[in-house]
């Protein structure tokens, strides 16, 4: 009498199916989380801006003026006297150079007034436009008040 064999291994085909639906998912996988790097690091941005406008217009209820953008020791000044902790870096370039007017790539961050006389610090590459659609996204670039 013959003993049958077992089989102990998979066939070259189930083994090039298993890679093929691997491939597959991370064909799905893999975008969504350059995304989610972009989308968290928009939130954070989001996240310091609101802090540091709300402690600016703190510096400006107590002092009657806003800090002096135009110094390079503005953020100095905030942290000696309490308003921040830190020098503020802009989460996405890493910087916390500030300049007065339209923002600017290689800036961190800029401080802007609207037609309306409205004044509020804003972050390089980020769109900063509340009343776009793209409010809140990183804008490598491109810079929007």
């Amino acid at each position: 009498m013959l003993k049958q064999q077992v089989r102990k291994a998979f066939t070259l085909v189930e083994i090039l199916i298993v890679v093929v639906i691997l491939g597959i998912l991370a064909a799905i996988v893999v975008p969504q989380f350059t995304n989610a790097t972009q989308d968290a690091q928009a939130g954070n941005i989001k996240s310091q801006l609101d802090t540091l406008n709300n402690q600016i217009e703190l510096y400006r209820a107590r002092k009657n003026v806003y800090p002096d953008f135009t110094s390079a020791t503005v953020w100095t000044d905030m942290v000696k006297d309490g308003y921040i902790k830190s020098e503020p870096k802009n989460p996405y370039n890493g910087l916390s150079t500030v300049v007065v007017g339209a923002g600017d790539a290689a800036q961190g961050w800029y401080w802007y007034t609207d037609a309306n006389g409205q004044s509020s610090l804003c972050a390089s590459n980020f769109n900063n436009d509340k009343t776009d659609a793209n409010y809140g996204k990183i804008t490598p670039g491109s810079q929007k008040p």
